[in-house]
């Protein structure tokens, strides 16, 4: 039984998600009653859409089609020729000038190695977290950088490419941090649409975050009534004082 049911609801009431918040763990053992994936993907980000309406576990062989998502998930058993096709594809980033041999080296990797990865809906997630995802707007965003910057006595970082490059940075150092994807992410990816990001959390902060997330959702929807009938009063021609203008409320 999922432990994340109320974390779930709480997170995706407050910000009024389309998409459920989604659980990621690394291990070693998969439990017997979590099915492995059954099918193919072009990328290891597009397990993180799938995962908001199923459970399923993948090895090494289902990411094998990513190299760079291979490589910064440190996935264990993988092909000694994905080393060749990692080489290939960083040749041709570099090439375009997308990436420069001196960034590759800050590119975040898992610093364990794992020979799974779980992932499915937060709400029914049976297995400790590592990581949660958030497809977020920019007004939810907006909530969700707030909140993490009270549990994370933090800013949170904007990582760029690649996308899958925000789970390692986000177990190695335990602070959440958001995502503008890839152009990678963002082909693979249907709900990456250019309105959406990811945000991810470090599972073993979530009840912080859910707890501070709905305290901030909440401050926001008086604020942003506040702000909009002052903006109203003021064009028609009011004067008022901030103290005149909470009364009106």
């Amino acid at each position: 039984m999922s432990h994340y049911i109320s974390q779930a609801k709480q997170i995706s009431a407050s910000l009024n998600l389309s998409i459920v918040p989604v659980a990621i763990s690394f291990c070693d053992v998969v439990p017997s009653e979590i099915p492995m994936f059954d099918g193919r993907v072009a990328a290891g980000c597009e397990f993180w859409e799938k995962a908001a309406s199923s459970l399923f576990a993948t090895s090494a062989k289902d990411h094998q089609l990513c190299s760079i998502g291979l490589h910064t998930h440190n996935l264990s058993d993988a092909p000694a020729s994905q080393q060749d096709e990692l080489t290939m594809t960083l040749k041709v980033m570099t090439d375009l000038d997308y990436v420069r041999q001196e960034e590759v080296a800050a590119i975040p990797v898992r610093k364990e190695s794992s020979k799974y990865v779980i992932y499915g809906p937060l709400a029914n997630f049976p297995l400790s977290i590592d990581v949660v995802v958030v497809f977020a707007n920019a007004q939810q965003g907006l909530i969700l950088s707030e909140a993490i910057e009270r549990v994370d006595k933090a800013i949170p970082l904007a990582m760029g490419r690649p996308a899958c490059a925000v789970l390692p940075h986000v177990i190695n150092n335990n602070q959440a941090s958001m995502s503008l994807g890839c152009c990678g992410a963002r082909s693979y990816i249907d709900a990456l649409d250019d309105s959406a990001v990811l945000w991810a959390l470090p599972g073993n902060k979530l009840q912080q975050y859910s707890e501070q997330i709905e305290i901030m959702a909440s401050a926001n929807n008086v604020l942003s009534s506040f702000h909009q009938r002052r903006k109203a009063d003021v064009a028609a021609g009011k004067t008022l004082t901030i103290k005149e203008s909470l009364m009106r409320m």
